[in-house]
Parts: structure tokens; sequence; C-alpha cells
């Protein structure tokens, strides 16, 4: 998935991952802890505010571990602890206290990766782990539903059984819509706000779990609260911001943008020439894992629904001189219908006429070339054409 230049409620999550540029050391706000079943030699803190990731100090980790960091006092941000040159976090913490401490355990089979953390002194801090907690707890479980449920698809098990496995899926997906909701709405701190609601948007992205992203007007009108409730917060007004923009310039129920684009044999194709049928423009690409895990999905839905007036057109953001990799992954996956792209990557023509922040992304298009649905992934793929073309 691509980051943009501005920071958006689910680009928050992906600049969690990585820090850019440095920082003078600051001592007002600081984080002391110890790193356990690690053999990293190094730890540092990043800021993640506005719209970068910034390194704002590093220590040398000690005996057991042991580490204290600094960073100078402002409004309510997050904070990434990294260790060496690994790009992820292996834990997060607020400054809404001036100390704050922290008990890392690494994962023994993976040590670039925490297995667990603690950490006290700081309850904006305790909220967003205790958040991330009951988080991974519900996606674990649909994770391992929607797991079986593939299996099952794939060994033709009977339709009572499938339903008893789609409507715990949906239930699950449910119940972790409603408990992100909830915890957003009761955030007593602006960090850890602007957190909650990036991880679930950013998680609602990866078509393994199915997830139903927060509409766009839902994530407006807790925005606005938010607002009222922390006027002073800038990183949250530029979270708002960004926001409304998303809401004034949403594609659904617009007109599709038209694009003419190469087919694999250099014919270009425009999508209004398939005007008259519905049509699912996918952007994907053959680098990218969740839509290569996707595509099986796609390929049951072409299967099942292309004689009732419905077609797919693929738009890959491949890289320049990467044809080959392109043309391997349809025939690897399957894909028989329509492929399409100017092997530009993220400057293709595509990217901002959709207003791409990642993919794997689609909209549905009806006959008269108006988008009635987008990000459609799944069941949830499958149940709009059912109900549009049955």
């Amino acid at each position: 998935m691509r980051t943009k230049a501005k920071l958006s409620a689910c680009g928050l999550v992906l600049l969690l991952i990585a820090g850019c540029g440095e920082t003078e050391k600051g001592t007002q706000f600081t984080v002391s802890g110890t790193i356990v079943n690690t053999q990293a030699k190094k730890i540092y803190l990043d800021e993640v505010a506005s719209t970068q990731s910034t390194v704002v100090d590093s220590a040398e980790l000690g005996n057991g571990g042991k580490f204290t960091l600094g960073a100078g006092a402002h409004e309510s941000v997050i904070y990434n602890l990294r260790l060496d040159d690994v790009v992820y976090p292996v834990a997060y913490v607020i400054n809404d206290a001036p100390k704050v401490d922290i008990k890392v355990t690494m994962n023994p089979e993976n040590p670039n990766f925490s297995q667990s953390y603690d950490v006290n002194g700081s309850p904006a801090s305790k909220a967003m782990q205790d958040y991330i907690q009951g988080f991974s707890t519900r996606i674990q479980e649909l994770y391992y539903v929607r797991r079986g449920i593939d299996s099952s698809m794939k060994v033709g098990v009977g339709d009572s059984a499938m339903s008893g496995m789609l409507t715990k899926s949906d239930e699950i997906a449910k119940d972790l819509h409603d408990y992100a909701i909830n915890a957003i709405r009761n955030a007593n701190d602006p960090a850890l706000l602007i957190f909650q609601l990036g991880y679930y948007q950013a998680m609602s992205s990866n078509p393994m779990f199915g997830l139903e992203p927060i509409d766009l007007e839902i994530e407006d009108s807790m925005l606005n609260d938010a607002v009222k409730k922390f006027p002073d917060h800038k990183g949250l007004a530029e979270v708002k911001k960004l926001a409304e923009e998303r809401l004034a310039t949403r594609l659904l129920g617009n007109p599709a943008p038209d694009f003419t684009l190469p087919d694999v044999n250099g014919k270009e194709v425009s999508l209004s020439s398939l005007r008259g049928k519905y049509v699912l423009v996918d952007f994907w690409a053959s680098w990218c894992k969740p839509c290569r895990d996707e595509n099986p999905n796609l390929v049951n839905a072409y299967n099942k629904f292309r004689g009732r007036n419905f077609t797919v057109l693929g738009v890959s953001l491949d890289r320049p001189g990467q044809k080959d990799k392109w043309l391997e992954a349809i025939k690897q996956d399957k894909l028989a219908w329509q492929q399409v792209s100017d092997l530009k990557f993220w400057e293709s023509i595509v990217v901002p006429l959709y207003r791409i922040q990642g993919i794997p992304y689609n909209v549905l298009v009806d006959p008269d070339g108006k988008i009635i649905a987008e990000g459609l992934r799944g069941e949830e793929l499958h149940a709009k054409l059912d109900e549009l073309l049955n």
C-alpha cells in the first residue's frame, strides 16, 4: 500500500512503521523501559505527527535491554519504539504524561516483532494498548473463520454449512466495526482517537479480513465531535480537514472517470467501451500480495456472473519495464477478463482520476457509467452482484 504526502486517518497508521528525518533530542517527555528477548543494539523513538514520522531520539540498549528516551513537550502525539534498522514498531506510546514506563517482550520465533508489551504511567498509552489487544483478539478470530470459508469453497462444502460460516464471519466483522466506533467515540485523548480510527481503516483495506470500512459520513461525524472535544489539537484538525476533502470528492454516485490504456497486446481499451454492462474496475498489481490473495475471489465472481451482463476490467499498477511480471501474474491467477496498464506504477493516469490511495481497490460501474459501489471484496462482492443481477 502506498502512503500519500498528506496524512489521512488511514495513512497515519502507515506512517507508524517508519521514521524519516531526525530532530534534536528532547528531555521533557521520557520513555524508559526494557526490551526482553532481543539481540538488538539500538532503540529509536519516532514521533508521528502532522504529515510525517520523525526520529526524535535514539539510545544504545543497556544491560538487560534497558533504555531511556526523551522528547520535547507539545500537544498529544503518538510515538513509535523501533529497534535497529527494523521498520516495524515494537510498541506505541502517547505523551499524555511526563514519564512512561514500558516493558516489551520480543517474539522468540520472529525477533523483529514484539510478542507483547506492558505500559505504565500513561493512561492514553494504556488505552491504546488495550485497544490493540482487543482488536487483535477479534481480528484473529475473524481470520480463522474466513480461512475456513476459503478452504470450504475449494472443496465444495454444502450451502448450509457455508451459510453458517458466512454468518459467523459477518457477526465478528460487525462486532469489530462496532468495537472500533465505540472506542473512537469514547477516546479521552486526541492522539489516541486518531490512532484508533486509522488502525481500523487500515485493517479494513486488507481483503483477507473482509471488514467494512467506516463510512466517510460516519468518519466525518466522529471527527466533528472530536474537534469540538479537543478544539486546540492541530493534528486532529488536520485529519478532520483531510476527511472533509475525501468526503467532498468521493466517487460514489458520480460518473466513472473515463480512461484509455493499452491491453496486454498493446491495443487501446477505454472504460467507456464497456458501457451497457455492469463493470467491476479492479485496480491491482502483480507485486501486491493482498491483490493476489483477492484474485481467486474475483475469478469466482467473474465465472458466476459473467453471463448476466457483468464483466471485469483489470487495471494494473505494475512498474515500468515489468510487463513480463504483469503477464505472468495474469496467467498464474487465471484472470480471464480484459487487462490494461500503462506500466507507470503510481504515476499511472488512473491514480489521480480515481484518487487511489492503496490497492487492492475497485469500483463497480453500472450500465449507464455511474459508480454504484467501491471497495467490494470477499463475500461482499458476491452479495452485491447477487442483489443487482438476480
